[in-house]
């Protein structure tokens, strides 16, 4: 959902650290028309051209996530999230520096040996092709940072000042629609929802360099990919994720936002069974309940890193991989949440693993909104 964040953006630009001043042509040049964007039912979301970037809508992004082994025997969990936005005004100037796109990224790991999550994070605009994303396939990459699909197979690749990956993942069953028609609603308002699939069960096979440690990791991954014009209700402040590999085959997203009381808002998933028969569960059908908070010691923000969900036919426990997964992102969209790699549990048993996301615990967010 990344993020997203999905995908923690300020539409109205004033991002911490960032200024894109300098790179504006004078106002006296015409703008460049708004398109006319929006998400639903009427124009559902199609193969192949969802694959691709879709740079008329204000906001996109690619999320991937999942649970890494080494040879030793180690766990750890691994983020990599590319966004995409169009500023709300673009100038009609030919000049490559005109920045009618901006990218972020940013990426993660966690590794229970060193107990707090590393971290690395850009931005960029798309002048000169320093950043940018195909319209035709999966291909995303900021700098010498990247997420490119390569025939039936997807390769991430990162470099940050504490570790570098580069994981080939590759999917063991179809795209999962996150919604009838790949709609998914957001609120009550149809306005705020967005075109939205996922890739569970990719089989992840790479290189992972924590620090002067270098190793081989396999595992599975989960890869999501949004757009959308109007995202987050009026009077949501966040939203709760979750996204699992079952280990029967099966794929289990959930999410819920939050309004300013911490109350769920607006609640919805979906389950693919390992049948392969999908199941949309409706906000009456879904009850999150926080047993455990964590208070990061950096930013006193408190948040709820274990759950018990029910849903029709399944209860179970989310479990985090470590305490400490706060992502503190003011060197790319300025905002602090927590995202991290949990398993699911029923009564002691692991039904899957996967990613945990928690945002709003701060502060009310502030990205695409309407309705």
């Amino acid at each position: 959902m990344t993020s997203r964040i999905l995908v923690l953006l300020l539409l109205g630009y004033s991002l911490s650290g960032i200024s894109w001043a300098s790179t504006l042509p004078p106002q006296t040049l015409p703008l460049q028309p708004t398109p006319h964007v929006q998400v639903t039912p009427a124009r559902p979301l199609k193969f192949p051209n969802a694959l691709g970037s879709h740079p008329q809508f204000p906001l996109e992004w690619w999320y991937v996530t999942g649970h890494l082994q080494s040879a030793e025997g180690s766990r750890l969990g691994f983020q990599l999230t590319f966004f995409r936005l169009r500023p709300p005004k673009v100038w009609a100037n030919p000049s490559a520096f005109n920045p009618s796109q901006i990218y972020f990224a940013q990426a993660a790991i966690s590794d229970p040996q060193i107990g707090h999550l590393l971290t690395a994070q850009q931005a960029s605009t798309g002048s000169l092709g320093l950043a940018g994303a195909s319209k035709d396939q999966t291909d995303v990459w900021l700098g010498h940072w990247r997420l490119q699909q390569l025939g039936s197979t997807y390769l991430a690749q990162v470099q940050g000042q504490q570790f570098s990956f580069q994981l080939q993942l590759q999917p063991t069953q179809p795209a999962l629609l996150e919604g009838p028609l790949g709609v998914s609603q957001k609120g009550p308002n149809p306005h705020n929802a967005s075109y939205y699939y996922s890739i569970p069960q990719l089989r992840v096979r790479g290189n992972l360099q924590i620090h002067s440690r270098t190793m081989k990791v396999h595992g599975s991954a989960w890869l999501d990919h949004e757009w959308s014009k109007a995202y987050l209700p009026k009077n949501a402040v966040g939203w709760d994720w979750l996204g699992i590999n079952l280990k029967d085959g099966g794929a289990l997203m959930l999410f819920q936002m939050r309004n300013k009381e911490q109350q769920p808002l607006w609640l919805a998933g979906t389950w693919r069974h390992a049948n392969g028969q999908v199941q949309y569960l409706h906000g009456s059908e879904i009850r999150w309940q926080a047993l455990h908070h964590w208070r990061s010691p950096s930013t006193g923000i408190r948040y709820p890193i274990r759950w018990q969900i029910e849903i029709p036919g399944l209860r179970f426990v989310i479990e985090p991989l470590m305490q400490d997964q706060e992502f503190q992102a003011q060197e790319s969209t300025g905002n602090t949440y927590w995202e991290g790699a949990v398993d699911i549990r029923e009564r002691g048993k692991s039904l899957g693993s996967g990613y945990l996301e928690l945002t709003g615990y701060g502060g009310q967010l502030q990205m695409g909104s309407g309705g």
